[in-house]
């Protein structure tokens, strides 16, 4: 019992283990980079500058701070101390509650070397003309979560996204209604909702979608049934069992002639019923005495006259 206990507890702390690492910084990616941005989206001072859009793709919250952004390769040299690398590259601050990420959602940050602005602000610009480099470190960092080249050359106002939220596909986006640029939201949308398509135009009566409904109850329904069943009947088993046990029996068609464990539940009731009665009047020493109250009045309540005279009316 005390092995089975022990890897119960095993398999729940690895569990807990891998949620946590699987729901963590490791889940960020990097979703979304606009370099040259002259009509696009404003930060909070009404300025266009060049951003990077982080995006969470656990199913969990996610506290980006203390990790670090960088456009700086240098910090791939492995011979580097903790303190160098660190100095190259920008610290997400713990003091802002705005840099938890919500489930499958994004942050934006400004890359425009101002970070006295704000925790959003980092502490780099990009380059307009050349390739970017642009990487996110967890926060001892050491560990790189992610990273992407973003091309040179990128037209104004056109971005360099996953296709896809988290996707491995990169695509450039821009200058096209169907294909515009996300800051701070998905990055493919759909307008049309397939499958209730599909089903207005295969089953515009409902007849399926009832019958599916219909069949999902009524699974569950039959699925109830048999569990309880089951339950009853490994009950009953176990009802026998302690029944034989206690009488001393061990031979099953012994304990089916004698219908041990079969007992009906009018007799459990009358049991406890008896054993109820029994605790209610149980006495310790007082059974044997004979307690007489001496009556205070010389007649007797029930039969006194005075209570079936008639009070006379009042107008």
């Amino acid at each position: 019992m005390n092995k089975i206990k022990t890897g119960i507890l095993i398999v729940l702390l690895a569990a807990v283990c891998f949620n946590s690492y699987g729901q963590g910084a490791k889940s960020l990616k990097i979703n979304e980079v606009l370099i040259k941005n002259t009509e696009n989206f404003q930060d909070d001072y009404g300025q266009r500058n060049a951003w990077i859009e982080i995006f969470n793709s656990s199913f969990a919250s996610v506290d980006i701070r203390s990790c670090y952004l960088t456009n700086d390769k240098r910090v791939l040299n492995p011979n580097l101390s903790i303190e160098e690398r660190v100095s190259m590259m920008y610290t997400i601050p713990k003091s802002d509650v705005l840099t938890e990420i919500a489930p499958r959602q994004h942050l934006l940050f400004w890359a425009d070397n101002r970070p006295n602005r704000g925790t959003f602000h980092l502490n780099f610009a990009l380059d307009s003309v050349a390739s970017n480099w642009i990487a996110l470190y967890d926060a001892n960092g050491k560990t790189l979560i992610d990273s992407v080249t973003v091309p040179a050359n990128i037209p104004a106002n056109f971005s360099y996204a996953r296709e896809a939220d988290g996707s491995h596909h990169w695509i450039l986006k821009g200058g096209d209604a169907n294909n515009y640029v996300t800051p701070n939201t998905n990055n493919q949308t759909q307008d049309k909702q397939e499958k209730i398509d599909g089903f207005r135009k295969h089953d515009s009566a409902g007849i399926a979608m009832a019958i599916i409904a219909m069949s999902i109850v009524f699974g569950g329904l039959v699925l109830l049934y048999v569990s309880f069943r089951l339950i009853g009947a490994i009950s009953v088993k176990l009802a026998k069992r302690n029944a034989m046990k206690t009488r001393g029996i061990t031979d099953k068609k012994e304990a089916k002639e004698k219908a041990i464990g079969a007992e009906s539940g009018e007799i459990f009731a009358a049991i406890s019923l008896a054993l109820h009665e029994y605790q209610d009047n149980v006495h310790d020493i007082e059974d044997t005495i004979l307690t007489i109250n001496r009556v205070k009045r010389n007649y007797s309540p029930w039969s006194s006259k005075i209570y079936t005279l008639r009070q006379t009316p009042k107008n």
